[in-house]
């Protein structure tokens, strides 16, 4: 019974219960085709697992992350198990992505992304005092773009593209200067011209040449951008019904229950269906960040924000691809496309926030009035 009560003043409910309508979108999007689907077992047992782990965490004291030398190990551990996949990996549509297990499974670049956020926090938080330093650039820039390199060899676009975002993201909040963060976006910007020459892939480069001009390879390159704005269009106002979306119901929609699951839950429930998924996803982000802010010290904050534009970036891309904005990148939307590896991932880095939002309710605002916050640096410089 105590343990129950220590579960529950931990969680904030609202952001737990926001989670809730998203997972059931979800399933009953990637089950509406094809009746009997295997997707919509499954991923309710993965569901359970995530519920399993998000309360668990939450009751975990997380101070020891930035107490200790974990996130050094954590580095190392997802090293190694991103050089470990291009010997051991199962390679799915041209992708080293997956360990193969036999009953399922396993993406290692999600979890590796919350690792990366525990890694950045712990560095950036160590030294906000100095932050304008440009070397504290190079450092969380190498550990970062080890793991980018690693995740691009595969190749793996989409998830390369959060990683880049969560580095960019954390790093503009920690109080960056203007001209620096000129210099990382010149660097970026020659970083993409050697990524376009030396590696990415044809089917990458026909990725982006398409959404510059989606019209001339419909056939080709352009198909799933084109089937995925039409699925989205021909929902109209109030969607054509559960089950009843031709573009996904015909298969003329590749990958409905992950990479363009927006698309197909836009075909069935129109833009009503569409405005309270966004509000949802609105109710998500505003309890996550809310929380994040009432962490205990710089670390709790840093990984909050982290985990904040973790979840933020894979919607925004996802949505983008879906609707024609952004190339095809392969991203999943959290909570509501099919796959153990994200669901799990995003309800442990909820539940290590919820774990610690538990001590975080006790810090004064007069203890760390000094502390940063990065944006308040920008504005002021």
């Amino acid at each position: 019974m105590d343990l129950v009560k220590k579960v529950g003043l931990n969680i904030d409910w609202y952001l737990f219960l926001a989670t809730i309508p998203l997972l059931g979108a979800g399933l009953v999007t990637m089950n509406s085709f094809v009746g009997e689907s295997i997707f919509f077992e499954r991923q309710i047992i993965w569901i359970l697992i995530g519920f399993g782990v998000f309360f668990l965490a939450s009751l975990v004291d997380w101070r020891f992350l930035r107490r200790t030398w974990v996130s050094v190990l954590l580095f190392l551990v997802s090293t190694g198990l991103l050089i470990t996949l291009f010997v051991a990996g199962q390679v799915t549509k041209g992708a080293i992505s997956w360990f193969d297990f036999g009953a399922f499974s396993l993406q290692p670049s999600d979890p590796i992304k919350i690792f990366l956020i525990i890694i950045l926090a712990k560095y950036f938080s160590r030294r906000h005092v100095e932050i304008a330093n440009f070397r504290h650039l190079l450092v969380s820039g190498f550990y970062a773009l080890t793991i980018f390199l690693l995740v691009l060899l595969q190749p793996d676009f989409g998830s390369a593209i959060i990683i880049f975002m969560i580095w960019l993201g954390l790093v503009l909040v920690s109080g960056i200067s203007k001209k620096h963060l000129f210099l990382v976006l010149l660097v970026g910007l020659l970083s993409m011209v050697l990524l376009w020459s030396f590696v990415f892939v044809p089917y990458q480069k026909d990725r982006i040449l398409t959404f510059l001009n989606p019209l001339t390879d419909t056939s080709g390159a352009g198909y799933n951008a084109l089937q995925s704005t039409i699925a989205v269009g021909s929902g109209q106002l109030t969607g054509k019904g559960i089950g009843y979306g031709t573009q996904s119901r015909l298969e003329f929609l590749p990958e409905y229950e992950t990479d363009f699951v927006f698309a197909a839950f836009s075909e069935e429930w129109g833009f009503i269906g569409v405005i309270i998924l966004f509000s949802l996803f609105g109710v998500l982000f505003w309890r996550i960040l809310l929380s994040a802010l009432h962490g205990a010290t710089n670390f709790e904050i840093l990984f909050g924000l982290g985990v904040s534009i973790f979840l933020i970036s894979h919607f925004i891309i996802h949505i983008g691809m879906n609707i024609g904005l952004l190339p095809v990148t392969g991203t999943t939307v959290p909570f509501l496309s099919y796959g153990g590896s994200h669901i799990v991932t995003e309800f442990l880095a909820l539940g290590i926030l919820m774990g610690m939002r538990r001590y975080g309710k006790a810090y004064h605002k007069e203890d760390t009035k000094n502390e940063f916050l990065g944006v308040e640096r920008m504005i002021g410089n």
